[in-house]
């Protein structure tokens, strides 16, 4: 906190002295850039505030929107309340979803500018093991914006990315954010989709499709509408999938018993129970 004090105390400065319109984004970019590098690797936050520089600089490249910076805040709140870690309910979930993925015939990954800047190694990763089809799906959709996210995912490995040229659409859903992929999410048998809005969420479980959400709020439509939820932060999330894909790969056995042992609902339940938890024992100190 004392860094971005100091580093808003600069700013003022620097805005008194030199006149308040004259000061030039590179630099207060430079400013910005310097108060990311000064984050020392012992700060109690240091994970948490390397994301949200990380998105920062998602939104200066045009990757990120405003609205997800603030979904991404929102969502640290419920990471606070199940405690910053993978709990045991999270990694059965994780499981259920792997062996889900391995199961499906047309899998596709669906991925959002806040997902393609956090995760773009995994999504990449996950998407070779699991024979599965990456598509951007945006709310907030521009050909330039889905031009930089499509570059991103394939500068880090992902093939043949979906989602530029959308040749149908998403039945129930108004706005640009129906559009999709006929060979992609459209034809889809599963489809994994992290940080998801709960309108697309529900009209792709409507469409008959079985969904792995990974959302950090078990309270959400998109969580109570999944077949599969992962309450769980997505930097966590992810690479825990991959090794969950890796690990049934060649176990089916393994993969139907991860299945038929996962309850979404209870799931979810205790999952909040926990988040009341740590909530109840924080106000009792």
């Amino acid at each position: 906190m004392m860094l971005y004090i100091s580093l808003f105390s600069r700013y003022l400065r620097v805005k008194l002295l030199s006149g308040w319109d004259t000061v030039s984004e590179n630099r207060i970019r430079s400013m910005l850039d310097a108060a990311m590098t000064a984050i020392p690797k012992t700060h109690p936050r240091y994970e948490s505030l390397v994301l949200r520089e990380r998105l920062v600089e998602g939104f200066r490249q045009g990757i990120v929107v405003p609205q997800g910076l603030i979904a991404h805040g929102r969502g640290e709140m419920f990471d606070y309340l199940l405690g910053e870690r993978t709990t045991k309910e999270s990694r059965a979930a994780s499981r259920a979803a792997a062996a889900l993925l391995l199961q499906a015939k047309h899998p596709v990954i669906s991925v959002n500018g806040n997902v393609a800047v956090l995760c773009p190694d995994d999504v990449a990763r996950l998407s070779i093991l699991a024979r599965a089809r990456v598509e951007i799906g945006l709310f907030h959709r521009t050909d330039e914006r889905v031009s930089k996210i499509q570059k991103l995912l394939q500068e880090h490995g992902a093939r043949d990315v979906l989602g530029f040229l959308p040749d149908a659409a998403i039945p129930g859903l108004d706005h640009m954010r129906s559009l999709c992929s006929k060979d992609g999410v459209y034809s889809a048998d599963v489809v994994l989709v992290p940080l998801e809005d709960g309108d697309r969420a529900e009209a792709l479980v409507n469409m008959g499709k079985k969904t792995i959400a990974v959302d950090l709020n078990p309270m959400s439509r998109t969580a109570r509408n999944a077949t599969i939820t992962i309450v769980d932060e997505v930097t966590r999330a992810m690479p825990e999938l991959v090794r969950n894909v890796e690990d049934l790969a060649d176990d089916p056995k393994a993969a139907r018993l991860a299945l038929s042992k996962y309850d979404r609902d209870e799931n979810l339940e205790k999952i909040a129970e926990k988040m009341s938890d740590n909530l109840e024992n924080f106000l009792e100190r």
